[in-house]
C-alpha cells in the first residue's frame, strides 16, 4: 500500500507595486484509495488548502538564540476570510484499493504549487517561505536585474 497523494494547480495574482500575493483559485486532485466518507474527505482537503496556503503566504514565528520570541498568538499572521481562495476539489475514488486516509496529504503540494504559480506570473523565483510581500518584491527586483 502507499500513502494518499494530491496535486495542485494554482491561480495567483501578484501585485508588482507592493509584492502582495493572492491565491485566487486552487484546483486539487486527491487520491486516498477507497473513500469511506467522500464529503468528509472533501472538507479535509478544503481545510488542508486553507491552512497550508496561510502557512506558505504569511505564517512565521520569530526566534532568537534562546528560543521562540513570538509569545502571543493574537498578532500571528494568518489568512483572513476575505483572502481565502476559491477551491475546486476532484476526488479520485478507487474502491478497489484500501482506504489510505486523507489526513494532511492534500497540503503537501502547497508551497511548490504556489511558488511555481508566482514564477509563472512574474518570472521571479522565491526560495524561502513564507512568500511575504517583502520577499516577493526582492525576488521581483532580482528577476529584473
Amino acid at each position: 500500500f502507499g500513502a494518499a497523494w494530491a496535486a495542485w494547480i494554482v491561480d495567483v495574482e501578484v501585485n508588482p507595486e507592493n509584492g502582495a500575493v493572492r491565491v485566487a483559485k486552487v484546483w486539487v486532485a486527491h487520491d486516498c484509495g477507497q473513500m469511506v466518507n467522500p464529503d468528509g474527505v472533501r472538507h479535509q482537503v478544503h481545510g488542508n488548502v486553507i491552512q497550508s496556503t496561510s502557512r506558505v503566504l504569511k505564517e512565521f514565528a520569530t526566534f532568537d538564540r534562546r528560543g521562540v520570541t513570538s509569545l502571543e498568538w493574537g498578532g500571528y499572521p494568518i489568512l483572513g476570510f476575505p483572502e481565502l481562495p476559491e477551491i475546486d476539489v476532484l476526488l479520485l475514488d478507487r474502491p478497489e484499493q484500501p482506504p489510505m486516509g486523507a489526513g494532511e496529504s492534500a497540503s503537501v503540494p502547497s508551497a511548490a504549487a504556489i511558488v511555481n504559480a508566482i514564477f509563472d506570473a512574474t518570472g521571479a523565483r522565491l526560495r524561502q517561505v513564507p512568500f511575504t510581500p517583502e520577499r516577493v518584491l526582492a525576488a521581483l527586483r532580482s528577476a529584473q536585474a
